[in-house]
């Protein structure tokens, strides 16, 4: 006697506003006409001193890790926002550090922080275009969570270029261009194989996604979040003349409550989706 056809598993994939684990920081090119300046007292408050919790376990642990800074090397962080960066590569001996970014009240708020250190120098330009700091004499370039909001990508690459010395080192972190696009990427729960997924709705193309800054709180207020495909990031640094060295794919710390019907699935998801993207390259002769 054959066998019933065997019941296929339901899978739910419940589509939720894009959470982000943070917002993103000083923009380059697009800051001032994206209402940086309008969110920038909100977004100062949410990272205050030390990063907020994203930036506290994985984004900063992993830039300085790469960037593996020696006393006395110059540092030049682009789209530095508030200066979250800013103290870590002071405690590194750094001999001077010189941050960009396109708001001049995120930059503002950096100044109350480290007006009295000599060794900083914040200005307020844009950061795809480069200006007097751009003079190749740096040792070393970051730029943290703003790859994705920057609308010139090439011109931020050319800018990094521009401003390291031959053989001078790049460390970016950045929302990982295949599994976190917002409203793009969802996360659903196949409940035959008591598995959490990651569902990819959209991929290949260019996408400008406005992303409201005060997410549940209403108010018109927003950024850009601009998605590439991960080959036409890389490629965008490999034109300017970075040649990549490393690339690591960074994942939550964050775990769901033991002991949960679904924790199992979840934390197994949360091992195996980054959430972020980490690369170290160094500028070509």
């Amino acid at each position: 006697m054959p066998q019933p056809p065997r019941k296929r598993p339901q899978f739910h994939a419940k589509k939720q506003p894009f959470q982000r684990p943070f917002p993103p920081r000083g923009r380059a090119e697009s800051s001032r006409e994206q209402g940086w300046d309008q969110v920038a007292v909100w977004y100062d408050k949410l990272v205050g001193d030390g990063g907020s919790d994203y930036h506290r376990n994985v984004v900063l642990p992993a830039a300085m890790r790469l960037l593996a800074l020696k006393t006395g090397e110059t540092v030049l962080d682009l789209c530095c926002g508030q200066g979250v960066l800013i103290p870590l590569l002071l405690e590194s001996k750094a001999a001077k550090v010189t941050a960009v970014d396109a708001s001049p009240r995120l930059i503002e708020a950096a100044k109350s922080r480290f007006i009295a250190e000599k060794r900083v120098e914040l200005k307020v330009d844009d950061a795809t275009v480069p200006g007097p700091w751009a003079d190749g004499s740096h040792d070393a370039v970051t730029c943290l969570m703003a790859v994705h909001d920057v609308a010139d990508l090439d011109g931020l690459a050319k800018s990094v270029a521009a401003s390291l010395k031959s053989g001078g080192r790049f460390v970016a972190v950045f929302m990982h261009p295949c599994f976190r696009i917002p409203q793009q990427t969802h996360w659903g729960w196949d409940e035959g194989r008591k598995l959490q997924f990651r569902r990819i709705d959209r991929y290949g193309v260019h996408l400008d996604i406005p992303i409201k800054t005060h997410p549940g709180q209403g108010g018109g207020d927003t950024t850009l979040f601009h998605h590439r495909p991960l080959g036409e990031v890389l490629t965008a640094f490999g034109r300017a003349g970075l040649a990549i060295r490393v690339c690591e794919e960074l994942y939550s710390h964050r775990r769901s409550q033991a002991g949960g019907s679904r924790s199992k699935g979840e934390h197994r998801a949360a091992a195996e989706f980054p959430v972020f993207l980490a690369l170290e390259a160094v500028k070509l002769p």
